[in-house]
């Protein structure tokens, strides 16, 4: 036997784990992810405090009635119960509102919605305080419910300000324009709830100095805090409002009358009292997506250009105003949709009524008038034998044109290279190509529907949103980023509401300073405000103030060393938490050249100004616009008027992508909630009362519901106004889906599709 020797190679030392990857244009995750998972993630419902007492609130079971007496005294009288409150006992301004303050705290002569607070009980036990509450005693006078918008013109005033919040008319021109071809339309949206994840929830601890701190998942918190000051009659340096993890939002988060009353009964007991919403009460407290009546009137020329558009807009607030204003400016200015039309005119109204509050959701007055607007883009397209996609980009427009309300459009506006895209995106295989047995018919699986009644249909949706604040808001963000022992820390009062700021505050700080570990500090209004967390301000203005900060910052830790070498600090760069400069001569890390110093700087950011709208409807209004391109194909059962969204394919200008993964989901999110409005959501009323205040009636579309998302194209084209140059993400796809998909269906059957969401009488097809 032949003797063998083996060689041993020895084992390479096992290399460390990689670095992660951080700074901007990463798919970072989010620090809350696994809390949100694991179910840890402390939301307001889960608040506690020694002492805890419960709160629960009377509503008003009529829609309209003057209130001819309250009688408190049996609920006093109930073992635990430890206040009742009503407008009696408010000490400050009685009333509130985000627009307007123009909403009771509660209601002392008359009811003007279903739902509204009448009074408030704290008990040392929930089912105490609810029985307490039911123990009011209200006597009232059922008066008419106003319920029809038009009819709120010559109603009688159900506010002292009137019935009229505001009218736009907007004239852009000449009114004698008239084009060869000429569609008519009248189309009306239904009211979207924002059906946030959690309900409404919060504590509130009175302070030893006579203040009171509200723990709740606030969007706005100064805002907040300066309503509940008000209401309370203190500074507002002794009220205090910490903002809890906030269960997603895709509005305003919570009716400020509900933590008013949380906060008037711990004073009122000197105890922390905790209140928890029910989905009915948060269905009926919150503010909903404007209910619309549009009338359209498109003219074109022969060849498809469109020469002039007449439309008139009514939102329905409901009981008061809130933001119904600026829902209205932005419904008018984008009434003619991303297309230049040389001559508009447009009238625009929003009414009080009885109805349900109606206030900032998603793409507020966007989302509307895109649904009438690219419906009559259909209708152009079919009088003309035209294309649908090829009539929209003869008309689209691009970088350089005039909106209607005489602003130039100064940012990115590759409105026709999105339409391509998604024109072009190859379609979804046809059920013919699939066994009947593995069809998913519309109507869901098991449906009732033959396959033999079902058409397919493809249709389009150009929509646009403005980012920011309009009309002259003061759009303002302050951030401080600190710096000790190579961590680095983020305060700024913008909320984390699922919009990503969080993770892109820390991607700001690790891309500018190097440092891989950075937290952002909890919100609460003893930190500069921020504004609320809506429209995308948060990427752009607080995220442009977490930069700016961090860069002063980088100054600061950078000028030693620069003068120390003789050059500038634009010759060294930071760069995986090391410090080198241009020639090599200098390499050391982030923490050798900390030294063990603190370093900190804090900044503002504030976009340019904008302007209020004229008496025509003209003005400087917007900061930035965002556009989006969405084609919908769709199965519809013309039998039996079920619909199922097969693939929705996006392409949207996005500036910037900050967050790749955080940006789709973003967009898919978006997306799902369009659909849910164009095909499912509707918060019914009768007589102005809620007939489904619950998860049951109000149908929002599921994981299941959901159709295929391909976003087929991002243009990353750098509004350089902006800060990243990036633009909002989520709203545009919201406004753009339901459009699309009604010009879905109305491709499949040929019918007029007038109304979203779309019912199914709508959708189907007698035999002729």
């Amino acid at each position: 036997m032949t003797n063998q020797t083996a060689t041993v190679t020895p084992a390479a030392p096992e290399a460390g784990p990689e670095p992660l990857p951080h700074g901007l244009g990463v798919s970072l995750p989010a620090t809350e992810d696994r809390a949100k998972t694991e179910g840890t993630f402390p939301y307001a419902a889960d608040l506690w405090a020694e002492g805890l007492l419960w709160a629960a609130v009377l509503r008003s079971p009529h829609a309209h009635a003057r209130i001819v007496s309250i009688d408190t005294s049996h609920a006093r009288e109930m073992p635990g119960v430890r206040a009742v409150i009503t407008h009696e006992d408010v000490p400050g301004t009685p009333m509130h509102g985000r627009g307007r303050a123009d909403r009771p705290v509660f209601a002392s002569d008359v009811v003007r919605h279903h739902g509204e607070p009448i009074a408030a009980v704290a008990a040392d036990h929930p089912d105490t305080a609810r029985m307490a509450a039911a123990a009011v005693i209200v006597e009232y006078e059922v008066l008419e419910p106003v319920t029809d918008p038009e009819h709120a013109f010559e109603a009688e005033p159900l506010h002292p300000d009137g019935n009229l919040i505001r009218h736009i008319p907007l004239r852009h021109g000449d009114p004698d324009a008239v084009g060869e071809v000429v569609v008519e339309g009248l189309y009306r949206i239904g009211r979207q709830d924002p059906a946030p994840i959690g309900a409404e929830a919060g504590l509130a601890v009175p302070r030893p100095d006579g203040g009171v701190e509200l723990y709740i998942a606030s969007t706005d918190p100064h805002s907040d805090r300066d309503a509940a000051a008000a209401c309370y009659g203190l500074e507002p340096a002794r009220v205090k409002v910490v903002v809890t993890g906030v269960p997603g939002a895709t509005a305003d988060r919570e009716d400020q009358g509900f933590q008013l009353a949380l906060g008037l009964l711990a004073l009122a007991t000197g105890c922390p009292v905790k209140l928890t919403a029910t989905r009915e009460e948060s269905f009926l407290g919150h503010a909903h997506r404007h209910p619309t009546l549009l009338r359209y009137r498109h003219h074109a020329d022969a060849e498809g250009n469109l020469v002039k558009v007449e439309a008139q807009i009514l939102l329905d607030a409901g009981a008061y105003a809130d933001t119904s204003g600026e829902s209205l400016a932005a419904a008018v200015s984008f009434a003619c949709g991303p297309y230049v039309v040389p001559n508009a005119f447009i009238e625009g109204w929003a009414v009080r009524t009885n109805n349900p509050p109606s206030g900032h959701v998603r793409g507020e007055g966007a989302l509307q008038v895109c649904a009438a607007y690219e419906a009559q883009m259909d209708k152009l397209a079919k009088k003309l034998g035209v294309d649908p996609a090829e009539l929209r980009l003869r008309n689209v427009m691009a970088t350089g044109d005039v909106l209607p309300t005489g602003q130039t459009v100064t940012c990115p506006a590759p409105v026709a290279e999105l339409l391509e895209a998604v024109r072009d995106y190859p379609l979804p295989a046809l059920p013919k190509d699939t066994p009947e047995d593995e069809w998913l018919l519309p109507g869901g699986p098991e449906g009732a529907g033959e396959p033999g009644a079902v058409r397919r249909g493809v249709g389009y949706g150009l929509g646009m949103v403005h980012m920011l604040g309009a009309e002259g808001a003061d759009e303002v963000s302050t951030a401080t980023v600190k710096v000790h022992d190579g961590v680095a820390t983020v305060l700024c009062a913008a909320v984390e509401t699922g919009q990503g700021f969080t993770t892109l505050a820390r991607q700001i700080v690790q891309e500018t300073l190097g440092i891989d570990e950075v937290h952002v500090a909890p919100v609460d209004t003893d930190q500069p405000p921020a504004g609320p967390s809506c429209r995308g301000r948060h990427t752009w203005v607080s995220g442009g103030a977490v930069e700016r900060a961090a860069k002063m910052v980088r100054t600061q830790l950078l000028q030693p060393l620069a003068h120390k070498f003789g050059m500038s600090t634009e010759l060294l760069q930071i760069t995986d938490g090391k410090i080198t400069s241009y020639d090599g001569m200098l390499s050391t890390t982030v923490s050798e050249a900390m030294d063990g110093k603190e370093l900190w700087a804090t900044a503002q950011c504030r976009p340019h100004p904008t302007e209020p709208l004229d008496e025509h409807g003209q003005g400087d209004a917007f900061v930035g616009l965002a556009f989006c391109a969405v084609r919908a194909v769709v199965d519809v059962d013309i039998e039996l008027g079920s619909v199922r969204v097969v693939e929705l394919a996006l392409a949207q200008d996005v500036g910037r992508i900050l967050n790749p993964a955080q940006l789709r989901a973003r967009i898919e999110a978006g997306v799902t909630q369009g659909v849910g409005a164009a095909l499912t959501e509707n918060l019914r009323t009768n007589r102005g009362l809620v007939r489904h205040p619950d998860l049951t009636g109000y149908a929002l579309p599921t994981a299941l519901d959901a159709p295929d998302i391909r976003i087929v194209k991002l243009v990353e084209e750098r509004d350089v106004v902006a800060p990243f140059g990036a633009k909002a993400a989520s709203a545009v796809p919201v406004v753009t889906s339901p459009a699309a998909v009604a010009s879905a269906v109305r491709a499949a059957t040929g019918r007029p599709v007038n109304r979203l969401p779309i019912r199914p009488q709508a959708a189907v097809v007698t035999a002729q």
